[in-house]
């Protein structure tokens, strides 16, 4: 295709509209795009309730095809308005769109594959193409510089409680009994941590008195593990200043999440 063809007008419009949301046709498209995205995830949640199925299966299929249609035109015109197609199909949010509407034609298709459970849940993968609308793109930057920035704090919190559950849930095996149902240490080790986290399954409890003991302290102890990495994050969050930037993608790789006074794309080069 020819560079002029890449820089057409028509082009450098649909690439506003589909790719930015500081315009208003951008806005109204994404929150189009929202909309059919939260009807579509909803029609599969509701297809699997097997009494709704019965008695809407029909109309619900036909909604579905609806919606792919819908995504596939999308699909499409994300490939055309982006001078390096490539680049987004190869994308995170590339392969997300293309496996969002797979299962359809997959279903169409190969005779039997709608009776698939996993391919029928694919379709939830929509729900990640809600990522894309970039509404609150600078809070989903802190954010994750703040996961980025506590990841090691929180590595290390992990390995020292995984030690714990493994040194409590050893000692518990050693004073109760195979009919209380520490039949072994990975079953203990896993009594440990249903116990630390607070969720207490009830499946597995100890008889003993030594037990109860130790078990008690491990609630205890389960509220204060619990609060480290909610601190370890939120002392990150309080510190990170992301740099203001806006929704303006590349119209050569289609990235986002440019500075404010950028010029060219900080990946590709590209003059926005």
């Amino acid at each position: 295709m020819a560079d002029s063809d890449l820089s057409a007008p028509w082009r450098q419009r649909l690439h506003t509209v589909i790719f930015e949301a500081d315009t208003p046709a951008g806005k109204r498209f994404d929150v189009a795009l929202l909309w059919a995205i939260v009807l579509s995830v909803a029609a599969v949640l509701v297809e699997s309730v097997a009494s709704v199925r019965a008695e809407h299966g029909a109309a619900l299929h036909v909604l579905e095809l609806v919606f792919t249609g819908l995504f596939t035109v999308e699909y499409l015109l994300r490939v055309v308005a982006v001078r390096r197609p490539w680049k987004y199909i190869f994308s995170f949010y590339g392969w997300v769109d293309l496996l969002s509407i797979l299962p359809t034609f997959v279903e169409l298709l190969v005779p039997g594959a709608a009776s698939l459970r996993v391919v029928r849940m694919l379709h939830l993968l929509r729900v990640f193409r809600v990522l894309k609308l970039v509404g609150f793109l600078r809070e989903a930057q802190i954010l994750r510089d703040a996961l980025l920035a506590s990841r090691r704090k929180i590595a290390v919190f992990l390995s020292t409680v995984l030690v714990l559950v493994t040194l409590l849930g050893t000692l518990v095996y050693m004073v109760e009994d195979a009919e209380a149902g520490f039949t072994s240490i990975p079953r203990s080790i896993y009594w440990a941590i249903v116990t630390v986290t607070t969720v207490g399954y009830g499946d597995i409890a100890p008889q003993t008195v030594t037990g109860q003991i130790i078990a008690s302290m491990m609630m205890i102890l389960g509220y204060a593990i619990l609060a480290v990495p909610t601190g370890i994050v939120g002392a990150e969050l309080a510190k990170s200043s992301a740099p203001s930037t806006n929704t303006q993608a590349c119209p050569s790789c289609g990235r986002e999440g440019h500075d404010d006074d950028a010029v060219h794309c900080k990946h590709c080069g590209e003059r926005l």
